[in-house]
């Protein structure tokens, strides 16, 4: 529904504006707030060549809550978390922010440490995660390093949401293949995985999201969004912007790259529970306190948006 004009503000005045400015908003359902981040490493590992493995550093922890919080998720998806104890520390220091994510799913591929998580408001009604999967190039058989986080939540009775994270191969090259070919591979395992739920269920409202480390005109993720010729089964990519008009959510320091890397994709049945107009890429001066990417912001609403 479209909030009162000036027009008519200035028709009616400014005490029958604002009464008609809050039944509008009244009468509009609340939206869910969903938030896909990469969190740069929550877990013990080597930071720097030869000295102990070490957690994510106290201040980063403490950054990525602060950011998090002033977002308010209902759910949350991440990509980077270590261990179930991991996910607890993130899911308790949420809590204490005011950010309360009781249900949680942990999921992984071949990588043993890095892995995807999702915490939810909402009770998770179905899990179907793959942590299993595997390719071929050449003679090599090859894991879907961080695998697919696959979660169903039931908005409404009517609205069950089917979410499924990713965090694809990076984009640093690897003794075993060339890194754009594994990546493409694990699109597409991932676009095999999403037409397996069409065919169960024709009419799913699928959101994948999560860092795919690709551009926009690469392959792979051309093979996960699908023809557009079969409209019921590809996936649309949802551009955000940040305050400025800006879509990119990584910083690559070292060189000074800004890219878009991460995204949300949904699908055809998906879209008019999108509220575009108040989705967005956060922006936050000091998002690179807390990680290398920016948090990207959906606001889903449990009814159809009239638009």
């Amino acid at each position: 529904m479209l909030p009162p004009s000036q027009f008519t503000r200035r028709v009616l005045g400014p005490a029958v504006f604002f009464t008609l400015a809050a039944l509008l908003s009244a009468a509009e359902p609340q939206r869910l707030t969903f938030c896909s981040y990469n969190l740069k490493n929550w877990l013990t590992m080597e930071r720097s060549i030869g000295r102990p493995a070490t957690p994510k550093p106290e201040n980063e922890r403490a950054q990525v809550v602060k950011m998090l919080a002033s977002i308010h998720p209902d759910i949350l998806g991440v990509c980077e978390i270590g261990t179930a104890d991991d996910l607890a520390e993130l899911q308790q220091r949420l809590q204490k922010a005011g950010v309360d994510l009781p249900y949680t799913e942990l999921a992984h591929g071949g990588d043993p440490s890095r892995r995807l998580a999702l915490l939810s408001r909402l009770p998770i009604t179905a899990r179907n995660s793959q942590t299993t999967l595997s390719y071929q190039i050449g003679a090599q058989t090859l894991p879907f390093q961080r695998g697919i986080l696959d979660v169903t939540i039931a908005i409404t009775p009517t609205f069950d949401l089917h979410l499924l994270g990713v965090h694809l191969k990076s984009m640093r090259t690897t003794p075993e293949a060339d890194q754009a070919e594994m990546r493409r591979n694990e699109a597409r395992l991932l676009r095999l995985h999403i037409d397996s739920i069409f065919t169960q269920q024709p009419g799913a409202c699928i959101l994948a999201y999560g860092d795919f480390n690709a551009h926009r005109n690469e392959p792979s993720l051309a093979e996960i969004m699908g023809s557009p010729r079969t409209a019921d089964t590809s996936l649309r990519d949802v551009l955000l912007r940040d305050e400025n008009g800006e879509v990119w959510t990584h910083f690559w320091d070292t060189t000074d790259t800004y890219s878009r890397l991460d995204y949300c994709f949904t699908s055809r049945l998906l879209r008019p529970y999108i509220d575009t107009r108040n989705s967005f890429v956060h922006s936050d001066r000091d998002f690179y306190k807390a990680s290398d990417h920016r948090p990207l912001v959906l606001k889903i609403s449990p009814e159809p948006i009239l638009k």
